[in-house]
């Protein structure tokens, strides 16, 4: 359900290499939020420029909680300035919704089908309450690329960066 939710989300027409930045929201926006979070990140997005030149840029707000960006590096390189230029808009972001969008500590799975955040140094806890395992999907936010974006965003735990950082249990 939601891999394909995430492929109707995204554009079609950047190359696979683009670069990809994932900015999560220490909570869910609302409607009218969304809205307006989507259209900020749409002027900016559309004046983007790096050394002067347009970047092909393109960026969503995702299931009320991920902010994506990506770049199209095959027509211009983003770096430097271009870059500041977008975390500055994200910080504005932040800021004005009073949300964190730089917290790498805090981590979304998709338990029962819906987003649910948990901190990294709770996770293990969580795999002992048995509240999450290791095919509960993780949202993985280290990502770069957008075929990576596409084909493993969301991905069971056990094959994710993190599963080398807890235990699961032993199979009864």
């Amino acid at each position: 359900m939601f891999h394909q939710d995430i492929i109707a989300a995204l554009p079609q027409d950047f190359p696979s290499t683009s670069k990809v930045w994932i900015y999560q929201s220490s909570r869910r926006f609302t409607p009218e939020q969304q809205r307006e979070i989507d259209e900020q990140l749409h002027q900016f997005y559309s004046q983007w420029t790096a050394h002067g030149a347009p970047v092909k840029g393109w960026a969503k707000l995702l299931f009320s909680q991920f902010i994506v960006v990506i770049a199209d590096l095959s027509q211009t390189v983003v770096s430097g300035c271009s870059t500041d230029a977008m975390e500055m808009v994200i910080k504005s972001i932040g800021r004005q919704y009073d949300t964190k969008l730089f917290d790498r500590l805090m981590l979304t799975f998709l338990v029962k089908d819906e987003p649910q955040m948990l901190p990294l140094n709770q996770v293990q806890y969580a795999i002992d309450k048995d509240y999450i395992h290791a095919d509960t999907l993780l949202f993985d936010n280290t990502i770069a690329d957008l075929e990576t974006l596409k084909t493993r965003w969301l991905v069971p735990l056990k094959d994710t960066w993190l599963a080398q950082k807890v235990s699961f249990p032993i199979a009864q």
